[in-house]
């Protein structure tokens, strides 16, 4: 079941309204509903990885509880790193055994040493990275009396199983989540259509930018070979607001969806590609994410703290790690590597925190300055992406020499023109929106109601005109 789908718009619906009629003001119903709903949401996808989610759930619930029982730092100690190793552990053998073993055969290999390791023929299970991410920042925060350990286990299951987030996030904290699960919940008429306008928005993001955009970059990037440096950049380009599109809009069907609950979670994106440098970028992409590993790895490795060789080697370690946590495969941690290079300098130069509000805040346009730093980013984080997106380094590297050669300026042979008008529609709709939560929440606020009412009848018919198969979202293989 994805959001995008039939499927999901009869479930929504009827979990909405047993939630909101049958178990009114009845915080402990209303959180058992939730939480069924939420492991029938995830069992529609493999009921068989429905077990590790619940063992998952369950060995952080008791860890937690021994922590806060014990009267000694070194058995709470003992049940930190039971959960943490357990969990990572898990996260090891579905997601990263195949490839470390297949990289140390090789490497083996090429000293000519024959080895018959055994690889594992298994799925990696879906949103496993984002529910143990869930569950570890809980014990952690446990162990440093961030947070008190939560008593009833509905109410924990329900935290890192929450079905708006459970599949691609974003990744919540037991410090922002927890306390709205406990307390009573209301949903104002603003909330709602508040709610209704982000889950449109995600919708078109995905269903109309998106997947548009996935037509041709998937026919560039699977015959990259046949094609000449003008289209292979078109490629990388379209790639570039396919993936942020498609991950933006799951955010956005993600808090909309909560917000219909009576829910707030972390929002995950804040207009991304108008970044004025590297380190702009990080703060506004994946935030949740970013910031999992700033409290939980970065900071604790030392941070911003100590000599600028101990700083850059924690930035290089936590955009490893963000690499690897991508994809266990060798061009994603390139691609990790190479945000890495791009903010050193930034750190190096005290530069890294230069931009920490919205581009041309009080201004309608950029300035010259900042359309230029706009367009460097923007570059850059094109030029990364085609790891990202690529089948191998290999590829990836014969991509990007393709696309700095000559026939870099010959027309492209495919010509997506329906489709680059989308997207220039769409970074238009970005821009005027930039100052907001999401792009349309304040779209036409002062015009008659037909005005708006004709923007979302629009928005829905170009969704419905899109709509075809469910595409699923990119960010479900991680």
């Amino acid at each position: 079941m994805v959001f995008n789908s039939l499927s999901f718009a009869f479930f929504l619906p009827l979990v909405f309204g047993c939630y909101w009629f049958l178990t009114p003001k009845r915080i402990g119903l209303q959180n058992a509903l939730l939480l069924v709903a939420s492991y029938f949401f995830y069992a529609c996808w493999d009921y068989r990885f429905l077990f590790l989610l619940i063992f998952s759930t369950a060995l952080d619930y008791f860890a937690a509880q021994k922590i806060s029982n014990s009267s000694t730092l070194q058995t709470q100690k003992r049940w930190l790193w039971c959960s943490i190793i357990i969990n990572l552990g898990f996260l090891g053998i579905f997601k990263y055994y195949n490839f470390f073993v297949g990289s140390f055969a090789e490497l083996l290999a090429h000293f000519h040493f024959k080895t018959s390791f055994q690889t594992l023929s298994i799925v990696l299970p879906i949103g496993i990275s984002f529910y143990t991410f869930h569950g570890l920042s809980y014990i952690i925060d446990v162990f440093y009396k961030r947070i008190s350990p939560e008593k009833n286990i509905v109410d924990y299951s329900l935290f890192v199983s929450f079905f708006p987030l459970l599949v691609a996030g974003p990744i919540e904290r037991a410090t922002h989540l927890l306390p709205q699960i406990k307390k009573e919940r209301s949903l104002s008429p603003s909330d709602f259509t508040d709610g209704l306008k982000q889950i449109l928005w995600g919708l078109f993001k995905k269903m109309v930018v998106a997947d548009s955009c996935a037509i041709y970059a998937n026919q560039i990037f699977n015959n990259a070979t046949d094609f000449s440096g003008s289209t292979l950049l078109l490629g990388a380009v379209l790639f570039t607001f396919q993936i942020y599109g498609d991950f933006s809009g799951y955010s956005d069907i993600a808090l909309g969806t909560a917000r219909l609950f009576g829910f707030e979670l972390l929002q995950n994106f804040k207009f991304p590609y108008f970044s004025r440098d590297i380190a702009e970028f990080w703060r506004r992409w994946h935030i949740s994410l970013s910031s999992w590993f700033k409290d939980y790895v970065y900071i604790p490795l030392g941070g911003s703290k100590g000599s600028k060789t101990k700083q850059i080697r924690n930035v290089l370690i936590i955009f490893l790690l963000s690499g690897l946590w991508h994809g266990a495969s060798w061009n994603f941690v390139i691609w990790g590597l190479l945000n890495a290079l791009y903010f050193i300098p930034l750190l190096v130069f005290n530069r890294n925190r230069n931009h920490l509000e919205i581009v041309a805040s009080n201004t309608f346009l950029p300035s010259l300055k900042e359309s230029l730093q706009i367009t460097v980013t923007f570059c850059l984080t094109v030029l990364a992406w085609i790891f990202f997106r690529s089948a191998s380094v290999g590829q990836a590297i014969g991509i990007i020499q393709n696309i700095f050669s000559e026939s870099l300026f010959t027309i492209p042979n495919i010509k997506p023109k329906y489709t680059i008008l989308m997207v220039l529609v769409f970074i238009v709709m970005e821009w005027l929106g930039r100052k907001n939560n999401y792009a349309i929440a304040s779209f036409f606020g002062s015009n008659p109601a037909w005005v708006r009412w004709m923007f979302y009848y629009l928005l829905a018919f170009s969704i419905l005109y899109c709509s075809g198969s469910d595409q699923q979202f990119i960010y479900f293989q991680f």
